[in-house]
């Protein structure tokens, strides 16, 4: 009996390829988007933590300048005659070959366990060491860096991409940087009776380990908003099984009553489905995935130029097949489709033997569930509302997002037969009487592929607000930080003294660049010493301030603080914050986007108090003729060009950048909303051949077959523009709920929020064309429906 009945079960299936094909590319595709946007994750991170391993960036604890400045090679050696067991690690970027190559020096014989090991287990010692210029990167580095007569390149995959490990005299030697180090790695055991490091290296600050990378930190903001778009392009997928799986049951309920009259357990009988469905997964899941694949490898160089630009990490540009990547993608199929066959399995379980074949039955299961579904929709509505006014952590924004999401999906189905039925009652001619009901009625089977495209639109909406939003801040935010002409930097300290001293007679005013790393209120951050100068006053912009915030700070008696560091700890304007031994109340607190890391501004002058060892290597230039002022550096004080950066340039490279950052985001969003014209498109293919019964009557009373088809056309355009109704101020919420609540949870700043109604505007043009698109075919299908098609529904017993 079990085999008759998957026979029966599969032979729906045979008879009805389309429907069988919306169902696998359904769960194919969401598969694939959400499995290609997790494999650009895990080649990402897979990357940190190779650098991150490869130089123990996060195992061990660090030496370094307070100031940022490479470390004297003496001060090394004065550390290991003291008894301090430290390992010296130099860093740079050099041009080699066709490579803009990250250089990493290193002393295989003072090194860690895992610092360094690719040079001693995979290379000679004795040549590593002895300054035959050998170095290990990744085979696809090598490849890309071509030939190099006077250096050896050892293939390794135990590196990141465009690093290169050496010795650390080689390293000095490429990088122009004889007797520095970057940093000192300190070894966990160190013996006992060493002096203090302040009587030894007084201006080295020592790090602790962290527990994960440093980078694999500053990025989560971009992973995470991958992750939103992939789990997202997975939801509007899953909306597209749930349509294929209800329309299939719906078709099979007289095979189910049969089955179920004939003898076949009602147990039996689902269990035969879910292998059936398990079967499909498995398949589709494993399309998906390579789907996947191909999306992750066309999206990854974009990503890899992303991550480069935005954070200095270097990624692989290539990716890498992962087992465990694999195996995780095909659960998530199988999950899904479990989530997705839910409500047909319970709507199954819970009708009469008999009752299965009878279409009113099903109707009236249908009508039952959408008075629950608008109930549910309230619910989640109003727990989403709670949460914003009560909630709090990262856990509660997503869960505000997911309520608002799930809650308005399902509110649209209620929302658009209210709308219908409105329509119906105004309408005044038959024809328009007919088409708003018919219209109706082809509501809950397309109800899924609308929600689908609900939630797409929303995500477009909600994702451009955001990003737009951010545009326009962050070219607020740079106008702001990139007030100075010219922006000038030097390799040395005393060069900076030489630079101010010819900067002050040649430019209208010249503002040095102080910075020190320190601890803000219990957190890492960097303080920065400003001069007295209108700039700041006239150019900055505050969230919350005293009256005269910049007087206070000259004076000596205030401090500025950004606003990460204010949201973690919790400070406002007034509040008392200590730096060193000196504390001062904060004036002034201040937008700082896209920085993770807190920040605080001090005068020059208490700057230089408390950090006496800091010496500025960068200023920024005032000047009436940037283009003379420029030219006067190069000529007359002989700056190399390459130090001068002016600001349009900065504003470009950084603009630059940003667009960069959302290009995969786009393409993501233009995926989405593919994705859910395709389910336009399905569930109308999948209507069209069971509307026939509908449509013979109102064609044998003198409709032509050619309205018939360019009503179904309209319908279409009237339920996508409908839908986008809905979907604009969902989006809005979105947006406002990513801007203000789970940006500030997961990175610590706000972002004021936009209203673009012509990009609005746009997306629904957009909607409404995807849904044109797609119900192009079924309408024409329609129009060339030939006559005898339709009498035959008058022949047939119905």
């Amino acid at each position: 009996m079990m085999r008759a009945g998957l026979q029966a079960l599969l032979s729906h299936w045979t008879r009805n390829p389309l429907q069988l094909f919306t169902l696998l590319a359904g769960l194919a595709l969401a598969t694939a988007l959400w499995s290609g946007v997790q494999a650009i994750n895990a080649e990402a991170r897979a990357s940190y933590d190779a650098a991150a391993q490869t130089l123990g960036e996060a195992r061990y604890a660090q030496l370094r300048r307070a100031d940022g400045s490479p470390i004297p090679q003496q001060t090394y050696i004065d550390l290991r005659r003291a008894g301090w067991l430290v390992s010296p690690v130099l860093e740079g970027r050099a041009q080699i070959g066709a490579v803009d190559l990250r250089i990493a020096g290193i002393d295989p014989l003072t090194a860690p366990p895992g610092v360094g090991t690719i040079a001693l287990t995979n290379g000679e010692i004795g040549d590593f060491l002895t300054g035959a210029g050998q170095l290990f990167a990744t085979p696809d580095t090598i490849a890309r860096i071509g030939e190099t007569p006077d250096l050896t390149f050892l293939p390794t995959d135990g590196v990141a991409p465009d690093l290169a490990i050496t010795d650390i005299g080689i390293a000095q030697s490429l990088l122009n940087a004889e007797g520095e180090i970057t940093r000192l790695v300190v070894i966990p055991a160190q013996p006992l009776g060493r002096p203090p490091l302040e009587q030894i290296a007084p201006d080295l600050v020592l790090t602790a380990p962290q527990n994960d990378t440093d980078m694999a930190q500053l990025t989560d903001s971009f992973h995470l908003n991958l992750t939103a778009f992939g789990l997202l392009s997975f939801a509007v997928g899953i909306f597209i099984v749930n349509g294929a799986i209800g329309l299939a049951f719906e078709q099979r309920r007289q095979m189910f009553r049969t089955l179920r009259a004939t003898g076949l357990p009602l147990r039996n009988l689902i269990g035969l489905l879910a292998a059936e469905l398990i079967l499909f997964a498995l398949v589709a899941g494993t399309i998906g995935m390579a789907l996947g694949y191909l999306i992750a490898a066309a999206l990854l160089p974009d990503v890899a130029a992303t991550l480069r630009g935005l954070y200095g990490a270097d990624i692989a540009g290539t990716l890498t097949f992962r087992g465990g990547w694999f195996v995780s993608g095909l659960v998530i199929a199988l999950g899904g489709t479990a989530l997705a066959s839910i409500g047909a399995m319970s709507k199954l379980a819970r009708l009469p033997i008999l009752a299965a074949g009878q279409g009113r039955a099903w109707a009236m299961v249908s009508s039952a569930r959408l008075r629950i579904q608008a109930i549910v929709s309230v619910a989640l509505l109003l727990a989403a509302a709670g949460i914003a006014a009560f909630g709090s952590g990262l856990i509660a924004g997503f869960s505000l997002l997911g309520a608002l999401l799930i809650g308005g999906a399902l509110a649209l189905p209620v929302i658009l037969d209210l709308l219908l039925s409105v329509g119906e009652r105004i309408a005044k001619s038959v024809t328009a009487q007919w088409f708003w009901a018919d219209t109706r009625q082809q509501l809950p089977g397309l109800s899924l592929a609308l929600m689908a495209l609900l939630l797409a639109m929303a995500a477009n909406i909600g994702v451009s607000t955001m990003v737009s939003s951010f545009r326009l801040t962050f070219i607020g935010f740079l106008d702001q930080r990139l007030a100075s002409e010219i922006y000038v930097s030097t390799e040395t300290a005393e060069g900076g003294r030489l630079l101010e001293e010819f900067a002050t007679e040649h430019a209208d005013a010249v503002l040095p660049i102080l910075s020190a790393e320190t601890d803000l209120a219990g957190l890492p951050g960097t303080v920065f010493g400003a001069r007295d100068h209108a700039t700041y006053r006239d150019n900055w912009t505050f969230l919350s301030s005293t009256a005269t915030p910049w007087e206070a700070v000259h004076a000596g008696t205030g401090i500025l603080l950004n606003e990460q560091t204010a949201r973690k700890r919790e400070l406002s304007v007034g509040d008392p914050l200590t730096i060193g031994e000196a504390t001062f109340p904060i004036t002034g607190i201040y937008g700082d986007y896209g920085n993770p890391t807190g920040q605080a501004i001090l005068s020059e002058e208490t700057f230089r108090d408390l950090f006496p060892e800091a010496e500025a290597t960068r200023f920024g230039l005032r000047t009436s003729d940037p283009e003379a002022l420029q030219e006067t550096l190069i000529y007359d004080f002989g700056l190399d060009a390459s130090a001068i950066i002016d600001q349009a340039g900065i504003k470009a490279i950084s603009l630059d950048v940003f667009e960069r950052t959302f290009s995969v985001t786009t393409a993501l969003n233009i995926l989405t909303l593919a994705v859910a014209g395709f389910a336009i498109l399905m569930s109308l293919l999948t209507l069209a051949g069971m509307r026939l019964p509908q449509l013979a009557p109102v064609w044998a009373q003198g409709l032509t077959r050619r309205a018939l088809g360019r009503y179904e056309l309209i319908r279409a355009l009237l339920l996508a523009a409908l839908t986008t109704l809905v979907a604009i101020p969902l989006g809005i919420v979105l947006a406002w709920a990513l801007l203000a609540i789970v940006n500030v949870e997961a990175f610590g700043w706000k972002l004021p929020m936009y209203l673009f109604p012509l990009l609005y505007l746009r997306l629904t043009l957009l909607a409404c064309l995807a849904a044109a698109l797609a119900a192009l075919w079924p309408a024409r299908k329609l129009a060339r429906t030939p006559a005898a098609h339709l009498l035959k529904v008058f022949s047939n017993e119905r």
